[in-house]
């Protein structure tokens, strides 16, 4: 048994700036950035004057030439961009679809690694003989795009010859700071929960700095994902399970208790102004979903889920707080949550995330984006080297409009047992479909949510596969389908629970005897170290 799991272990690792073209207020494009999407040279690549029209965007990145790649541990953030994209390909980690999606390329041999970060796997990646080889091989320059990169990432990417499609590291990083983010939200008029800021050391002490906020308090740290770095605390007992990663931080952010409800809207600032997607609902802390307490773990995209005035002010307040941004230097693609309290009605900033993330999947298959294109595009064109003036106001109203979202939901289930087993068997990436008596089936494969028709169709992305460790808090995989998966009250439907049910009956796994084997296992295992691989 234990030469098994130990084999088990080794498979396992086995145009010029548009800034003097819009005038002199333009943001400067960063170096990192400098050239990516450049017009054609005399081959005939990306020929294109200014683009002014929603339709030469289209036009531009269908024809476009010049290598661009989506490099991250999976492919799942940005699903469906190749279809609008020209030499769009993804670099992942993890092979989410078996060898059988052109697009991807995922290096054939691991080496034994031990990722502390998301960035750790995509320095892996850039560094990866065979990854060289497959960007040399499509004419050894080109275009990065990322879910997370560091300054080392840059200094890599520069010797390969890609150019990073985003601001730098350095300021994605500032940005990132959750207390940085009510800081600029005040400055732009969009109001965080009741809170304050300050260093703690003790219980006493966060009584003592949050008096005006109550006994029920909710802590955050500067960086990392809410799932793991939010703390509720009512009491001693709940500061004493956290006070170790409360004090060592040089100031936090502690907020008052509200009954909210999470929301996401994704946006994206371009030098025309800021881009701004539809306000979806969040899935946050199911049991069933996730064992993190405030675990992210979906998104729900439905008009209707929250009242007019609701999603009006949240898009103002993305608007002005994308405006904030670009006042700040940083351009580019960004996601807010928010948090609607229930008993009020306000509407409250919560954080921020400046990239991609995994509300992108929904955003990016919508009506709106299908009907215009996808926000991701906005994303590229900001960081390339054409001129372009669009009537971001009219894209805005437009994109507002209840008839331009259709009803989507995504559930990122993940293993909730405190147990750690080596996959035998999991499913297959595709279109799943589910019977009058609840019961899922493999339909047929696919790599796009659109191929889901139908609520009784779903498209699952899966993450963990067979010959992986399972362990508490492993990715298993999305599941994309249409319309709702959450009621009026924001609880997970029957159609829901059965979904999930049915996902992970596909799994099956070999328990582990050995405590040591598998304390290797789950400090090897992508995202072990309870980092977000999404």
């Amino acid at each position: 048994m234990l030469t098994r799991i130990l084999d088990a272990l080794r498979r396992l690792f086995d145009p010029s700036t548009a800034a003097g073209a819009a005038g002199a207020s333009s943001p400067e494009r960063p170096a990192s950035a400098e050239g990516a999407g450049a017009p054609a040279d005399s081959q005939g690549a990306n020929t294109m004057s200014k683009i002014t029209s929603i339709a030469d965007v289209r036009r531009h990145f269908l024809n476009n030439k010049e290598p661009i790649y989506f490099i991250s541990a999976t492919n799942f953030n940005l699903l469906g961009i190749g279809d609008w994209v020209g030499n769009f390909r993804h670099i992942n980690y993890i092979d989410c679809f078996d060898g059988r999606q052109k697009n991807v390329f995922v290096p054939k041999e691991k080496f034994p690694r031990d990722f502390e970060s998301i960035e750790d796997i995509n320095n892996y990646l850039l560094e990866h003989k065979e990854v060289i080889d497959f960007v040399k091989s499509r004419g050894g320059t080109g275009v990065a795009t990322f879910l997370m990169f560091d300054e080392h990432t840059e200094e890599v990417c520069e010797q390969l010859g890609l150019k990073i499609a985003f601001p730098p590291a350095a300021l994605r990083s500032r940005m990132d700071n959750k207390i940085e983010t009510v800081r600029i939200g005040n400055k732009a008029g969009v109001p965080s929960v009741p809170n304050v800021l300050a260093k703690v050391g003790s219980y006493e002490e966060l009584l003592e700095v949050s008096r005006d906020l109550g006994t029920d308090l909710v802590v955050q740290t500067a960086f990392g994902d809410s799932g793991h770095t939010t703390f509720f605390i009512a009491n001693e007992d709940d500061y004493y399970k956290h006070a170790e990663e409360i004090e060592a931080e040089p100031e936090v952010k502690i907020m008052k208790r509200i009954n909210c409800r999470g929301s996401a809207i994704e946006a994206c600032a371009t030098r025309c102004g800021t881009v701004v997607g539809p306000l979806m609902t969040e899935l946050v802390g199911f049991k069933s979903l996730t064992p993190y307490k405030g675990g992210w773990c979906g998104n729900e995209m439905f008009a209707g889920a929250f009242t007019q005035e609701v999603r009006d002010k949240a898009r103002d307040y993305t608007f002005k707080f994308g405006e904030a941004l670009r006042d700040e230097g940083y351009r580019g693609y960004f996601e807010l949550d928010f948090l609607i309290d229930m008993d009020t009605h306000e509407v409250y900033l919560g954080e921020l995330n400046p990239r991609v993330t995994g509300a992108s999947s929904l955003t990016n298959v919508a009506a709106f984006a299908h009907s215009d294109v996808p926000l991701f595009l906005f994303h590229l064109l900001e960081f390339s080297d054409l001129d372009f003036d669009l009537d971001i106001d009219e894209i805005n109203e437009r994109w507002s409009h209840p008839d331009s979202v259709d009803s989507w939901s995504q559930l990122v289930i993940k293993h909730t047992e405190e147990s750690v087993d080596l996959l035998t068997q999991a499913p297959q990436s595709g279109v799943w479909k589910m019977a009058q008596d609840g019961s899922i089936g493999y339909d047929h494969y696919d790599s796009h949510p659109h191929a889901a028709e139908s609520e009784d169709e779903a498209f699952f992305l899966r993450i963990s596969g067979e010959g992986d460790f399972r362990y508490e808090g492993a990715d298993l995989g999305i599941l994309i389908t249409r319309g709702r998966l959450m009621d009026d009250d924001f609880q997970l439907t029957e159609r829901a629970k059965a979904w999930i049910d049915g996902i992970r009956d596909q799994f099956a796994g070999q328990p582990l005897q050995d405590p040591v084997v598998e304390a290797v296992a789950v400090s090897h295992a992508v995202g072990g170290a309870n980092f977000k691989i999404l």
